[in-house]
């Protein structure tokens, strides 16, 4: 843009490489086992947000943003997300989606409301403690996720993670790639994604398979 606005007569960025010896990280993925770890040392709140990531392969600005009308009987409209700690829209027009949710997060999400202080429609599912905000992702992840975590070895599994767990593990069952970008607001390709959609009912039955396969429910 500087170069385009006249400002630099060259864009010094051009040069730029990655050595070819030059440390990657290595993304990680949860095993069954560690994602069932997870679930039971976590306390209802913080279960329900791993389950949404987990099971339900949402994005964590996604799963703070939520406000009690987007939970529906069996999945999560999701029409919004916090970015950079301001409410925004999803981060493109596929994210824009109905995430199925597995019998067991349902079952969590009814524990979590029965415990919540504000149950109203348009009220924060994770509210701040003011209520009138939802509670920041980092805040949450140091105080609430990273203590329980740290003992088992865990505390690599971050929220990146257990999405891109969901991923990896549906694709071990075998489930449908498309199933998969649909689920998680992904693209696969654009002839699969823009002239083919699943059933909200096959993405159910691919959550549920899920969590059988875990036996987190």
């Amino acid at each position: 843009m500087a170069v385009a606005e006249g400002y630099l007569r060259r864009n010094p960025a051009t040069l730029l490489f990655t050595p070819r010896d030059a440390r990657r990280p290595i993304p990680r993925i949860m095993t069954p086992d560690e994602v069932r770890q997870l679930f039971q040392i976590l306390y209802v709140r913080e279960q329900l947000i791993a389950k949404l990531a987990v099971l339900a392969g949402m994005r964590p600005g996604e799963i703070f943003a939520l406000k009690w009308s987007r939970l529906e009987a069996d999945y999560a409209d999701i029409r919004q997300r916090i970015y950079r700690g301001d409410i925004d829209t999803p981060k493109s027009t596929r994210s824009v989606r109905f995430a199925a949710l597995s019998e067991g997060v349902l079952a969590s999400i009814d524990e979590w409301r029965a415990v919540s202080v504000d149950t109203n429609p348009e009220a924060w599912v994770f509210p701040f403690e003011k209520l009138t905000t939802p509670v920041a992702k980092d805040s949450c992840w140091r105080r609430d996720f990273l203590p329980r975590l740290k003992p088992l070895g865990l505390e690599w599994a971050n929220f990146q993670v257990m999405r891109r767990t969901h991923s990896s593990l549906l694709k071990e069952l075998d489930v449908d790639p498309h199933v998969r970008a649909e689920q998680m607001g992904h693209t696969v390709d654009v002839n699969e994604n823009v002239y083919t959609f699943t059933s909200l009912k096959r993405r159910q039955d691919a959550v549920n398979a899920l969590e059988m396969a875990i036996g987190a429910s």
